[in-house]
């Protein structure tokens, strides 16, 4: 079980399984000190959260580790992202600095100030940011040493309508998006994904890089190695949760029954 008092929680699968469940923005969870660099008053940040938050992700992870007929392993931000946010990289930093949305976020989702005009990210960086790049790069070592091979699928979601942050929110909002790298995506794992999803939402219900688009690799293997594949899961809040911020429904059972099955595709046995 994840334990908010620590960063983030590594949970084993099998020993050779060489898929990584990847959860970096499930919590709500902020620490005091951290807390205190935030400006918003307790409604307005439990607002935000609601908003923020890809609410039930871990649990869906979990309930598919327990489903795949090979477990895999889990990584879960145990964290807000309104601590730090662990899947910014260099080169979209810029573009996401621009709504106060780089690895330390200064705006809220509705463009609202988050944290002091002027804020130093420096201190959250050195304690969140980077141990936890290091903890995902040394995650993936061990799945390429024990499996020859890593598959990371990065479990989201993402609210039904758009929000203000959004740069790129204008375009289709399926019920499935499947974030994709052409570097690290091989054609075979995005047709597991359209095949698991695809069987419980139809094929027009699966959409590739719309919304969001991309996926999470480590600096140290993104666009050099090719043994880590990776695939981002974006699921629409609406088919499995109340919106914003509220209880999940049947339909999570049917996503985690979709992940395992994805998990299983690209595991062998």
């Amino acid at each position: 079980m994840s334990d908010p008092r620590q960063p983030f929680t590594l949970t084993p699968g099998a020993a050779d399984s060489p898929v990584l469940l990847h959860v970096p923005h499930g919590s709500r969870h902020i620490p005091h000190h951290v807390r205190e660099s935030i400006t918003l008053n307790d409604a307005a940040l439990e607002h935000e959260l609601d908003h923020i938050t890809d609410a039930h992700t871990a649990e869906l992870a979990a309930a598919a580790e327990k489903l795949a007929p090979v477990a895999p392993w889990r990584f879960v931000n145990n964290l807000s992202r309104l601590v730090v946010d662990p899947e910014r990289f260099p080169d979209e930093r810029e573009e996401m600095l621009a709504v106060g949305m780089g690895a330390v976020y200064t705006r809220t989702t509705h463009r609202d100030p988050l944290r002091p005009l002027g804020y130093d990210p420096t201190p959250l960086l050195e304690a969140y940011f980077h141990p936890y790049a290091d903890a995902m790069t040394d995650a993936v070592e061990a799945r390429i040493a024990a499996a020859g091979r890593a598959v990371i699928i990065d479990v989201h979601s993402y609210p039904t309508g758009p929000l203000p942050y959004e740069l790129h929110g204008t375009g289709p909002r399926p019920p499935v998006c499947l974030g994709t790298d052409p570097f690290h995506t091989p054609p075979e794992l995005l047709a597991a994904a359209e095949t698991a999803f695809g069987d419980r939402f139809g094929h027009d219900g699966i959409g590739h890089d719309t919304p969001f688009a991309g996926t999470y690799v480590p600096l140290r293997h993104y666009g050099a190695d090719r043994r880590v594949t990776a695939l981002m899961i974006e699921i629409r809040r609406d088919t499995y949760m109340t919106e914003p911020g509220g209880p999940a429904g049947p339909g999570l059972g049917m996503l985690a029954e979709a992940l395992a099955e994805l998990v299983g595709a690209v595991t062998p046995r």
